[in-house]
């Protein structure tokens, strides 16, 4: 089994290109499987608000 990994942005019209080396022989079948990594959650102004409160942390 060979795994190979490409991270692609999702563009606007939903569609993605899987680009599959030369050495991978031709009707060679294989398994495609799409994860989707969660959005930061944490904004840049969440993090400066708890950098802030940190000032005031008696464990930090």
């Amino acid at each position: 089994m060979i795994a190979l990994r490409q991270l692609k942005r999702v563009p606007k019209n939903h569609k993605i290109v899987i680009e599959v080396p030369e050495n991978i022989d031709e009707n060679q079948i294989m398994e495609v499987i799409l994860l989707f990594k969660e959005p930061p959650k944490n904004s840049r102004l969440d993090k400066l608000a708890q950098l802030k409160a940190s000032q005031h942390d008696g464990l930090f």
